[in-house]
């Protein structure tokens, strides 16, 4: 294990800040500017959604299932957005008294949280116009949010990374160079990824730190809760991949055997445990950190965790 210096590293704080005012955006101004989604196009690129592998789907039927994942896609971080807001600001206390470079980043990550949330519900409403009724975002927030600030501010801010990572390696990877999205929700994410690069900067400072704090038994439950966690999102991934199968079911324009229906709910589940959990624990910068604040024990009981859903 590494070992952490407790020094603050105000610079690569500040550096954060510079980032947040040059990519400042205004969700009217910059992102919908009087648009509309284009639902002739896909929201969600293959490969995030996997819908590719479902040969047996035509071109019109995978189109709507992504866009179906990208309405969860996008109500995803809305949602997880409300439990990541709470948590940055109660460890803002940490720098009430002490470093203000470190406390004005914060703050500011905040307010971008805060302003993501409300993209996300206003961008739900515009989808929901041009997709026929019956679909459901199945968590309630506050009551996940209660749930996951109930753990150790370590397992949360490990949680918060890997979401951080997966944000931009989704949007670099899969959204930025597929041509065939529509307009608007891809510049949605374009803008939503600017502001979380610096999120996961700090990320990468306030993760040891808090880990500088815990005693060896601290630590071991803080891996524990982590894995409770990845369970517990593991959870609500069987739920919204039922409730959006049952909804795609509804509104496409065949039927299907259920033989066929099964394949599609297994890989809308396997597409949906890449997205949310396996994309952000297997980031290389993920990793990295977790091996320097780790032992190969608690490593090993996260894999054997992950192994039980993949």
């Amino acid at each position: 294990m590494k070992k952490y210096t407790p020094e603050l590293e105000t610079d690569r704080y500040a550096k954060c800040i510079q980032s947040s005012k040059s990519v400042r955006w205004d969700i009217d101004k910059d992102i919908i500017r009087g648009r509309e989604f284009d639902f002739s196009q896909k929201f969600l690129p293959d490969g995030i959604s996997k819908v590719y592998q479902l040969d047996f789907l035509s071109d019109d039927e995978k189109k709507l299932l992504s866009q179906i994942q990208g309405r969860t896609y996008a109500n995803m971080f809305g949602f997880v957005e409300r439990f990541i807001t709470a948590k940055i600001l109660e460890f803002t206390h940490d720098h009430w008294m002490g470093d203000q470079t470190a406390l004005e980043a914060l703050v500011r990550f905040s307010d971008e949280e805060l302003k993501h949330q409300e993209l996300f519900r206003r961008i739900d409403k515009m989808m929901a116009c041009g997709m026929p009724e019956g679909y459901c975002f199945v968590p309630k927030p506050n009551e996940v949010a209660a749930v996951v600030l109930g753990k150790s501010t370590w397992a949360v801010l490990a949680l918060i990374y890997e979401i951080e990572l997966f944000t931009q390696a989704h949007y670099k990877q899969s959204i930025e160079p597929d041509e065939n999205l529509s307009d608007l929700y891809k510049d949605v994410f374009f803008f939503h990824w600017k502001e979380e690069c610096q999120h996961a900067l700090i990320d990468e400072l306030e993760w040891p730190r808090e880990d500088s704090k815990l005693t060896p038994e601290e630590r071991d439950k803080a891996v524990d809760e982590l894995i409770e966690l990845i369970v517990a999102v593991d959870g609500i991934l069987k739920v919204q991949s039922d409730a959006d199968t049952a909804y795609f079911l509804k509104i496409c324009k065949r039927t299907f055997s259920q033989e066929t229906i099964q394949r599609i709910k297994t890989n809308l589940l396997k597409a949906y445990r890449w997205q949310y959990i396996f994309s952000g624990i297997e980031h290389p910068r993920f990793k990295k950190i977790l091996e320097e604040i780790t032992t190969e024990t608690h490593r090993q009981n996260i894999i054997k965790a992950l192994m039980k859903i993949r």
